[in-house]
Formats: structure tokens, C-alpha cells, sequence
């Protein structure tokens, strides 16, 4: 009981601080920014392992913190091996043909008028299906190696960049249009010039919610066979032997590496759309 008195007050002193650096005439200060979230990010993790050992809670429900950070140092080499087979090869490879294929569609699309009317609908369709039903499936197709991963991040990827793409390809304005056609522009000079730059905000939306799909995709069609490295076969197999220390350590591994995915696509955003109202300040 002493544990969770200790973990109820922490968590009120770091609710009382943390109101006061939000809502203080510092708030929007870069240093306060970063603080706020920090101090957010420690309490729960000191709260989570005092309400843990205060309640003895059992390892294989809720592990401490401390567990899993011991278990994630020990385990450095498997969780790179992990790593490199789901994110680099999986998840990200896949990201990249997605994209770019997504990318290249939409300026067809956007050219030809049959294609948006008979296209997107089925894109549409095609992004509605559920993962656990097309992942065994591609994963017959193209085998138990990451290729078959990747292929699952395509499909996952392909439709949100290809629909975001085309909105934002039709974002300009029929007077801006019209300008560019006073002008005697060509098509490709008006798309390079005017539409795919007022696109580029649209683009951005796209890729970066295709970061978290992309992971999940690679480490969800891991459940339905992969050879024995990958965050996703870590997972199926550790649940099974009951380490859950051991699932907690990969759930880090995939969040730190979706953060900093999603975190890189954001800053080559801002660099490239800080004209954008979005960006400013």
C-alpha cells in the first residue's frame, strides 16, 4: 500500500507540474514543449512499476519497466537482427515501392479521368480489407522472407498515398489554374510549377500515416510465417513461451522505430512545405 500512496502522489505532483508548464506564459517556448512530454513519458513509467510491485502483479500479465529494460539490454543482438529483418527489409523497403508506386499512379489518374471514376472505388474497396485476411495470402505468394512483407506494406501503403496524392493534385484553385493557362503553360510546367507544390501538404498527410502502416503491416504478416528472426515471429513465439519481458522489448523496439520514422518523414516536411500555413511558427 505504501507503493501505491508513493505512485498516487508522484502522479499528482507530475499532473500539478505538468498544468502548470502547459498552461504558463512559457508554454509554447521550445524547452517547455519538449518538457511537458518528458515528464508525461517518466511518470507513467515510474507509476507502471510501483503500481506493479505494489499489487505483485504477475510477470506474465504486466512486466515492470525494470524487467523489460533488462530484458531489452540483454537481448540487444536478437532485437537488431529483429530490426533489420521487419523494419529495413520488411517495412521499409516496401514503404518505398508503395509510395513511389502510389506517387506515379496518382499523376496517371490525375491525367485521365476514367482512371479516378474506375480506380479509386477499387482502391478504395481493396483499403477496406483487413490485414489478417490478405496477409496469408501474399505471404503464399511470395514466400516466408521478407518479400512477402513487403509486399503486404504495399497494398497497405499504396491506396492512403494514392487517394491524399489526388486530392491534393485538384487542391488548386480554377482562377490559379486559369492564370497558369494565360501563361501558355504546358502541363507538366503547370504540374510542377502550381499543383504539385500546393499537393505536397496532401502528399506529406499520405506518407506519414503509411509510417505506422507500414511497421504494422511487416510485423502483423510476420504472425503468418517468416523465418525464425523478426519483431512479429518474436512475438507470436515469446507469447507462447510466456516471456512476456520479452514481447514488451520488441513493442519498445516498434514504437521507438516508428516514432523516429514518422519523426524523419515530419522534418523533411516541414523543409519542404515551410511556406505552408501548417508550418509556420
Amino acid at each position: 500500500m505504501i507503493l501505491l500512496g508513493l505512485a498516487f502522489m508522484i502522479w499528482m505532483g507530475a499532473w500539478f507540474l505538468n498544468t502548470r508548464l502547459a498552461e504558463g506564459p512559457q508554454a509554447k517556448t521550445r524547452a517547455v514543449r519538449l518538457l511537458v512530454p518528458v515528464i508525461f513519458g517518466v511518470t507513467i513509467l515510474i507509476v507502471w512499476e510501483m503500481v506493479v510491485r505494489g499489487l505483485e502483479v504477475p510477470l506474465v500479465i504486466l512486466p515492470p519497466p525494470s524487467m523489460i529494460a533488462d530484458r531489452f539490454g540483454s537481448s540487444m543482438p536478437i532485437l537488431w537482427a529483429d530490426f533489420s529483418q521487419t523494419f529495413v527489409k520488411g517495412a521499409l523497403s516496401g514503404y518505398i515501392i508503395g509510395c513511389g508506386g502510389a506517387f506515379l499512379m496518382a499523376i496517371a489518374v490525375d491525367r485521365y479521368e476514367f482512371l479516378r471514376l474506375g480506380l479509386l472505388p477499387v482502391g478504395n474497396f481493396v483499403a477496406a480489407l483487413p490485414i489478417v485476411g490478405t496477409a496469408p495470402i501474399l505471404v503464399m505468394w511470395f514466400g516466408f522472407d521478407w518479400q512477402s512483407k513487403a509486399a503486404v506494406v504495399v497494398v497497405m501503403v499504396f491506396f492512403p498515398v494514392l487517394v491524399n496524392t489526388v486530392a491534393g493534385l485538384r487542391e488548386t484553385t480554377a482562377m490559379q489554374r486559369d492564370l497558369m493557362e494565360t501563361y501558355a503553360a504546358s502541363y507538366w510546367q503547370s504540374f510542377f510549377k502550381l499543383r504539385l507544390p500546393a499537393a505536397m501538404p496532401f502528399i506529406f498527410n499520405g506518407l506519414k500515416i503509411s509510417t505506422t502502416l507500414a511497421l504494422i503491416g511487416a510485423i502483423v504478416a510476420e504472425f503468418f510465417g517468416s523465418p525464425t528472426v523478426g519483431m512479429g515471429f518474436r512475438i507470436s513465439t515469446s507469447v507462447g513461451q510466456l516471456a512476456l519481458d520479452m514481447v514488451w522489448a520488441e513493442i519498445v523496439v516498434a514504437a521507438l522505430a516508428g516514432s523516429l520514422f514518422y519523426g524523419c518523414v515530419a522534418m523533411i516536411e516541414r523543409s519542404m512545405t515551410f511556406w505552408h500555413p501548417s508550418q509556420r511558427g
